[in-house]
């Protein structure tokens, strides 16, 4: 068992964010799995080197499943890793762990919906509802750290 601080277990929501932030990052590596069996599946390489090694040059080539599968991920990276700065942040500022967690609890389910809505391809508005729900714990951290900050710049 790995040493623990005292300190850093007293922080529930510290412990609630990082629950919810390896549930994402969890979450970001099935959808890099998922792609890579896709692009098998596919036979759709994006190097040579992956081409030649399961048939040949012709398998260097764009498809537009794994393309989606690809955007999704780019899309988890753009608002995941936000989250996780946002989160750690907003985690020291001392919030009610009620609050906190379901701030953390809406993102993730947010960003969980929001992927399987894109990489099974749900008729809209799925996704975009997904992704402006996930939005709005991310733009109250983001308003709570600047309100407590701004007496220091």
């Amino acid at each position: 068992r790995a040493a623990r601080s005292p300190k850093m277990m007293e922080n529930k929501v510290f412990l609630s964010f990082t629950f919810y932030s390896t549930i994402l990052i969890l979450k970001m590596y099935v959808v890099a799995i998922i792609t890579g069996q896709v692009r098998l599946r596919k036979k759709a390489f994006a190097n040579p080197e992956d081409a030649l090694r399961n048939g040949g040059l012709q398998f260097c080539r764009e498809d537009p499943d794994v393309e989606r599968c690809r955007r999704a991920h780019r899309n988890d990276m753009e608002n995941i890793f936000p989250f996780l700065f946002l989160g750690a942040i907003y985690s020291l500022l001392d919030p009610s762990p009620t609050v906190a967690r379901i701030h953390f609890l809406i993102f993730c389910v947010g960003r969980i919906i929001h992927t399987i809505a894109y990489l099974l391809g749900l008729r809209a508005p799925t996704r975009s509802v997904a992704y402006s729900v996930a939005q709005l714990p991310c733009f109250s951290m983001a308003l709570q750290i600047l309100l407590a900050t701004t007496p220091y710049w």
